[in-house]
């Protein structure tokens, strides 16, 4: 199966520019930024958050703190590359996904100061490693590289969105309702602005070999670092877990719960992340409008939504014409 989706995707006609048609966004509907505030304790916390799983819900809590250091990447070139888009709904979409990502940083990094670092979760030993990382790593790519790292990062949580919306027993079971709301927002957030990123690389590259190095790269932070990060931290927290048959059983199971083909969020998700190969790829070429209409009831309904205890307040950035 692998294979054919390797050679359905070679077996278009490769170019530098996109071969689909250009994107109308005059009928892409405005994006606003949320502010939010979940009042976390870090008493509250459930280790085993992700299906009663302690490393799989470990991998979560890594993917927290790696997060942080990847929306910033995507800010910091978002912001970079914004006066060279000539549209402006583009334009002001990418200012929403600045200001959603901005929000995203500043909640995951409370989560990690205020609950994880206070239960002993190793929170700037993996700080440390990231931003050695990024700063002799990522920080050195040229602008045309990160730009391209950006779509890759975003595919990715596009994916991990789509699967968490289609499993949504995957979190409710538990009953740390703050990190679940946490986790739940960054989930209608992420499908929500699934495309910009895309769509800003089309405008300003479209370059196909560019845009597969940033993926590649994007897949060895998030499937290679994160998931490096999410299974030595419990032993970095419980060094007994190296002898414990329990925790060696979790193991299994948990990864089972992450890469197994059958209910792994990425195993499961395999073919749909190697879609990215495919040169007229688009991530629009996944509807998921009925699942973000279903969850913005769920989430932010003004009487019943699982957010609105924490919801502040929300800001639409205006379309503005572009000077010449």
């Amino acid at each position: 199966m692998v294979a054919q989706i390797i050679r359905n995707a070679f077996s278009e006609k490769l170019s530098t520019k996109y071969q689909g048609i250009i994107q109308n966004f005059v009928n892409k509907p405005p994006i606003p930024i949320r502010h939010f505030d979940f009042k976390f304790n870090p008493n509250e916390l459930d280790e085993r958050f992700f299906l009663n799983k302690e490393l799989a819900t470990s991998y979560f809590h890594a993917l927290s703190i790696f997060l942080t250091f990847g929306e910033d990447v995507v800010i910091d070139t978002a912001r970079h590359h914004r006066d060279f888009i000539h549209d402006p709904i583009l334009k002001q979409r990418l200012t929403s996904l600045i200001g959603q990502e901005a929000i995203h940083s500043k909640i995951h990094n409370q989560f990690n100061d205020e609950v994880l670092k206070e239960n002993g979760y190793p929170v700037e030993l993996l700080r440390a490693i990231a931003d050695k990382v990024f700063e002799y790593g990522i920080y050195k790519l040229p602008n045309s590289m990160q730009l391209s790292l950006m779509a890759g990062i975003e595919h990715y949580t596009a994916v991990l969105a789509e699967f968490m919306m289609q499993h949504e027993d995957y979190l409710l079971g538990s009953q740390d309702e703050r990190q679940r709301a946490m986790w739940m927002w960054h989930m209608l957030e992420e499908s929500e602005h699934k495309d910009i990123a895309y769509d800003v690389f089309l405008e300003l590259s479209g370059d196909y070999w560019v845009r597969i190095t940033g993926f590649l790269l994007a897949s060895l932070t998030i499937l290679g670092g994160v998931s490096l990060g999410g299974y030595l931290m419990p032993f970095f927290r419980k060094p007994s877990n190296l002898i414990n048959p329990r925790y060696m059983k979790d193991v299994v199971e948990s990864t089972a719960l992450l890469f197994g083909s059958k209910r792994g969020v990425f195993g499961s998700s395999f073919m749909h992340i190697l879609e990215y190969l495919r040169p007229s790829f688009h991530p629009n070429d996944h509807d998921t409008s009925a699942y973000m209409e279903y969850y913005k009831d769920r989430l932010l309904n003004p009487e019943t939504g699982l957010l609105t205890p924490y919801f502040l307040k929300e800001f639409t950035p205006p379309v503005r014409a572009v000077s010449a």
